[in-house]
């Protein structure tokens, strides 16, 4: 027998609500914010930040988990589709190393306001992660800054590395299953052209992206910050956005990339060719097996692929 969906015990548009600034939020979690992390297993044992921050006409809510005395600070930036309280496998390995952790959910995403996973060019993401540099250095958090992007959140890292202005600082840049072209993208194009000038949005297509079933089951039943429909206008950004990554200038930067070799959400072997090409001998990890989200893979995957970033920070 299948089991129930449990109770989700946070409203979100009510916990925003109730959310003051990030750099002010150093006292203890209201009751609705403690229930969404403890919902989402991010009470990891440090101090905990949970807030909002102005941005681009937007209030979008923020994370911080601080060690008592962290060494440096990892950056996070999640996947479409994505939110903070998926991510905490990376979170806890990254405390692990001692790092502080700061993270948002982007426009349209999690918790954030905005129209639900949609963008209408991705330049919006360019301004979002420079609100939350500025966030980073106003709450004076530990360089070197690392910078882990996953998915949709690589590519707007990707964007940062070859089109956007110089790092605010040094530090190490973590590619997990980048996105540059998603599969079968032509197709996607195609429908596009189709479609967009007659429909508004389409239903979500949830896929096996994850070699980890609870992971996939949460998502698809559980979750209540899941968006239920692709907008046909994010994909028009993305259309617009490929071309200029892939005409950008090359860069000496090496920034570390995860790769499954199972993955059929994007084309990753085209896009592993575009990064070796844009980066000067960019350290690069296929894994055998691995789907795409990297971040909710399997156990072993995820020992195997952090073993290999661990390596490389330290």
């Amino acid at each position: 027998m299948t089991a129930m969906p449990q109770p989700v015990p946070f409203q979100p548009e009510r916990l925003r609500a109730a959310l003051g600034p990030l750099a002010l939020a150093s006292g203890p979690l209201v009751e609705e914010a403690r229930a969404y992390q403890r919902y989402y297993g991010l009470e990891l044992g440090v101090q905990r930040r949970l807030g909002r921050l102005h941005c681009d006409g937007l209030e979008l809510v923020a994370q911080l988990w601080l060690p008592a005395a962290p060494q440096a600070t990892l950056i996070l930036v999640h996947g479409y589709y994505d939110h903070m309280g998926l991510y905490r496998h990376v979170i806890d390995w990254a405390l692990g190393l001692n790092l502080a952790v700061l993270s948002f959910d982007l426009p349209g995403h999690g918790l954030s306001a905005g129209p639900r996973a949609s963008i209408d060019d991705f330049a919006a993401y360019q301004r979002a992660l420079q609100c939350l540099f500025a966030e980073a250095a106003g709450l004076d958090l530990p360089q070197p800054w690392h910078l882990c992007g996953q998915s949709t959140g690589a590519a707007i890292l990707l964007d940062l590395l070859l089109l956007g202005a110089p790092r605010p600082e040094p530090g190490a840049t973590l590619l997990l299953a980048p996105l540059v072209r998603p599969r079968a993208w032509g197709l996607s194009k195609l429908s596009y052209h189709l479609l967009g000038p007659f429909r508004s949005e389409l239903p979500r297509r949830f896929s096996a992206n994850s070699n980890d079933a609870e992971f996939l089951d949460f998502v698809r039943r559980r979750d209540p910050l899941q968006p239920q429909t692709l907008p046909t206008a994010w994909v028009g950004a993305l259309a617009k956005w490929i071309p200029r990554i892939e005409r950008a200038p090359r860069s000496a930067q090496r920034p570390l990339i995860v790769q499954g070799e199972e993955d059929m959400t994007v084309d990753w072997r085209h896009n592993l060719r575009v990064l070796q090409d844009k980066f000067d001998r960019p350290q690069i990890l296929r894994i055998p097996g691995a789907r795409h989200h990297l971040a909710n893979e399997s156990e072993a995957i995820r020992r195997q692929y952090f073993a290999f970033l661990s390596e490389h920070l330290r």
